[in-house]
Order: C-alpha cells, then structure tokens, then sequence
C-alpha cells in the first residue's frame, strides 16, 4: 500500500510563498509520474502540476511562472515551490502518485489558505 504524505500547508499572506513537499514509499515514487492537484471549496479538483520519473514537466496555465515543480529521487520525495500566491489559489492540495490507470494513489491533502 502506498502511503503518501504532504507536508507545508498553511497560512499565507497574497504576494507570499510556500513550499509543499510530498514523500512516499520508494517502491512507489521511482515507478510514477507525480502531481500536485488542488481542490478549492465547491469545485473539482485540478491539475496544478506533474513531474516524470525522468524531470518532465507540465502546469497549468494559471500556475505557470509562480510555481515550480520538482522531485528529489534520492529522498523520494516531491515539491511544490508556490511564488506570487494569490486568494484564489486557496486551495487542499494533494500529492498524487500516477503508476498506471489502475494504480493511482493520493496524500491526505494540505490546506493552503492565501488571505491578508
């Protein structure tokens, strides 16, 4: 069972910055393409970000050029690099874990609340 555990959340002023992290088990992380979602009150849940094994990235577009994705190999573990927050990025955050389309797992998810 893979086990999935973000850490980093909290509160933030607009302007602000934060970073996420998202560890798991090795036998997981070294197999799968990692992403962060975010899921604001009454809404989906979005992509935000995600990272190949191999460094490939992708955003969204109303992420791109604030956050940075990246993943530590050697540590098994994901970040998230949040610049420039915004209100509207108030958001739970979750790490997912995408091995195959019958093997996705997910962290509990964060709170990050942006507000002056």
């Amino acid at each position: 069972q893979a086990h999935l555990v973000e850490s980093g959340g909290g509160l933030v002023q607009p302007g602000g910055s934060l970073r996420l992290s998202c560890t798991a088990s090795e036998s997981i992380f070294r197999r799968s393409i990692m992403a962060w979602y975010r899921q604001a009150s009454g809404n989906q849940r979005e992509l935000v970000a995600q990272i190949g094994s191999g460094g490939t990235t992708n955003y969204a577009e109303f992420v791109k050029g604030r956050f940075t994705i990246s993943r530590d190999n050697a540590k098994n573990t994901m970040y998230l690099q949040m610049n420039s927050l915004k209100p509207e990025d108030t958001a739970v955050y979750y790490c997912q874990a995408f091995v195959a389309t019958w093997d996705v797992h997910w962290g509990q998810g964060t709170q990050v609340t942006v507000s002056s």
